[in-house]
């Protein structure tokens, strides 16, 4: 999470394209939203990704089972 936490800090994304140069298995939703392999696969990270603001807000940090018991782009 840290080595994650610093790669977006110091980024500037402005399209999908940029996300996937750095984590190639992060997937793209709708509303802008983008899910994180964390660990092996073992967790998953949901950010939203405000364009406006450069910010990126998590809105889920769980088990890959927790992960399949949400809908991931409405969290």
């Amino acid at each position: 999470m840290e080595d994650w936490y610093r790669i977006v800090a110091s980024s500037v994304w402005e399209m999908p394209a940029d996300v996937k140069r750095f984590f190639r298995s992060a997937d793209i939703l709708s509303d802008n939203r983008i899910v994180f392999n964390i660990a092996g696969n073992n967790y998953r990270l949901i950010v939203k990704v405000e364009d406006r603001f450069q910010a990126v807000y998590i809105r889920f940090i769980g088990t890959h089972a927790d992960y399949d018991k949400i809908d991931a782009t409405t969290i």
